[in-house]
């Protein structure tokens, strides 16, 4: 058996605001093996009573909807990348080869597309949530841990993860 390496790794994200600790990760592995990432963000889907809301108020917009929801997405996930490379790197570091957005369940759809485009591992942020449970982990990436076939490193998130990934010294 050998030891294994990265040529591709996952970062999945949910855009919380606080997702840069499981980005770093994502990159410092990347610069290690000289790996590639696809960045990866699942939407779910608006559902039928959503859909069926829509139409009622705005029968016109209700067919491109999802369409232009998923655009604004993935601007969005472009936005922050740019913003991360600037204030932390200084300069695009050409790590990120794709960015992508797909509707569905995320564990599903994030098993679904490592598998299609033969990641090595997946990287991902416990959860953005604070309320109730904060402290447990999310249940994507429970979810994930539990079925996926692949390596998942899943990297604490929220306030009290510093740049380092340590929790922060109290002083």
């Amino acid at each position: 058996m050998s030891i294994p390496t990265f040529k591709t790794i996952l970062y999945a994200t949910d855009l919380g605001k606080n997702m840069r600790p499981a980005f770093r990760h994502a990159i410092s592995i990347a610069q290690q093996y000289q790996a590639r990432i696809i960045m990866l963000h699942v939407a779910e889907p608006i559902g039928t009573t959503g859909m069926a809301v829509l139409e009622l108020y705005v029968p016109d917009m209700s067919d491109d909807f999802e369409q232009e929801e998923l655009r604004e997405i993935l601007k969005k996930m472009e936005q922050r990348l740019e913003a991360f490379y600037t204030e932390e790197l200084g300069k695009d570091s050409g790590l990120v080869s794709e960015v992508a957005v797909v509707t569905g369940r995320p564990a599903e759809e994030i098993k679904k597309f490592a598998a299609a485009h033969d990641v090595d591992l997946i990287v991902m942020g416990t959860h953005t949530s604070s309320g109730f449970g904060g402290s447990l982990l999310g249940s994507t990436a429970r979810k994930l841990v539990n079925s996926s076939d692949r390596p998942v490193l899943v990297v604490p998130v929220g306030k009290q993860a510093s740049p380092s990934g340590k929790a922060p010294v109290k002083k």
